[in-house]
């Protein structure tokens, strides 16, 4: 799949990349990712995969815009309060890029539509906002063999990773799954939702960010990925930590007795 001239030069900045290069800009090109929401973290994480030349953006929500979105969702406008954010996300995606393709899902991502939803897709990027979700949709990449970057936010702290659970390590093993860094989900009430704790609206901006790098380095194979290591973000005390992790013997996916 070649570059228009009109893509060579939107992309100069990555094709003088050494570790992009043309046959990278033509990778990110063919590629399709879909993400799990068009909120705090799929605002930034849309625009800067549709800028940098992904060929297709899936996108998996069924919200509308309210006004207490805009401190923070910034892929919708004050224009857009009461539109569906799948209409006004892929409005701005098309503003920015208009060579990128918008594939809408207005659903809500269920474990009982998460792998046909999954299913095609090179990475899923998911920045939903509640563990249900987030195990869903880590289960349904495990199953369908699709990678996924994985993200959740705080009030002023966040956390991402990448999982890979259906390929085995350089050591033999296979890589962890979600389950393996939260075998269960918190007790109900434990962690506030946004709306209870807020949240500050740049910290999702910092994350929607590094989740795009990462979905790219996925795709284009560039640097150290973040299969089996956790990054933390403390927006406190900007502050930045990575633990490694390991898979959990114990996991219901690919440990040692699977049950899922």
């Amino acid at each position: 799949m070649s570059l228009s001239p009109d893509e060579i030069k939107r992309y100069a900045r990555h094709i003088v990349l050494r570790d992009v290069g043309g046959p990278g800009q033509q990778k990110l090109k063919r590629a399709r990712v879909l993400l799990i929401g068009a909120g705090g973290l799929g605002s930034p994480l849309a625009q800067y995969l549709a800028a940098g030349g992904l060929g297709e953006i899936g996108i998996v929500d069924d919200d509308i815009v309210s006004l207490s979105n805009l401190q923070r969702q910034v892929l919708h406008g004050t224009p857009d309060i009461g539109r569906p954010k799948l209409d006004s996300a892929a409005a701005a995606i098309a503003r920015l890029n208009p060579h990128v393709k918008v594939t809408p899902f207005p659903t809500r991502l269920t474990v009982e539509n998460a792998r046909d939803l999954v299913r095609g897709f090179d990475v899923v990027a998911d920045g939903s906002d509640n563990f249900a979700t987030r195990y869903a949709v880590s289960d349904a990449c495990f199953h369908e063999k699709v990678p996924l970057v994985t993200a959740a936010v705080g009030a002023f702290d966040a956390s991402l990773t990448t999982l890979r659970p259906f390929e085995r390590g350089a050591e033999g093993e296979f890589n962890p799954t979600y389950r393996c860094l939260f075998p269960e989900p918190p007790p109900a009430g434990a962690v506030p939702a946004c709306a209870e704790a807020g949240v500050l609206g740049a910290l999702t901006g910092v994350v929607g960010a590094m989740m795009a790098l990462e979905v790219m380095r996925e795709i284009v194979g560039f640097g150290e990925g973040l299969v089996g290591r956790l990054v933390l973000f403390d927006a406190l005390a900007m502050r930045f930590e990575t633990l490694s992790y390991g898979r959990d013997p114990d996991n219901p996916l690919n440990g040692d007795a699977p049950a899922v």
